[in-house]
């Protein structure tokens, strides 16, 4: 259901730090604010794995496939994957600042659809 990541590159020096997130394999790339108390997601995606860097804040992470539920507190500079066909919720805890990255991208189709499907 999920795979947890270390970046592909890191070099850090006086000046800072440069983390190397990914270098190939994800076309469609967002940015996302989410504040303490909301709650997204509640979906998951048919064609699309989907991977995320977070840069600040906490929350809780909840994934859902078949009859399985697993639960995981994410943090800053956590980063991870969630495989096609999980569904993920995120429960805010802080002010939170992330990266998502999907495979293949959730844009409209030519019929009119995107790769996201809410729980039932």
């Amino acid at each position: 259901m999920i795979k947890f990541l270390e970046p592909e590159f890191v070099f850090g020096d006086q000046r800072g730090k440069l983390r190397q997130l990914v270098s190939s394999g994800w076309s469609q790339i967002n940015f996302i604010n989410s504040l303490p108390g909301s709650i997204r997601g509640g979906h998951y995606h048919k064609n699309n794995r989907e991977m995320f860097f977070v840069i600040s804040g906490k929350f809780n992470l909840v994934l859902k496939k078949d009859d399985s539920v697993k639960s995981f507190l994410i943090e800053a500079e956590d980063m991870f994957v969630i495989e096609k066909n999980v569904s993920h919720s995120f429960e805010y805890l802080e002010e939170t600042s992330l990266i998502s990255m999907y495979d293949l991208g959730v844009e409209e189709k030519p019929n009119g659809k995107k790769d996201i499907y809410r729980d039932d």
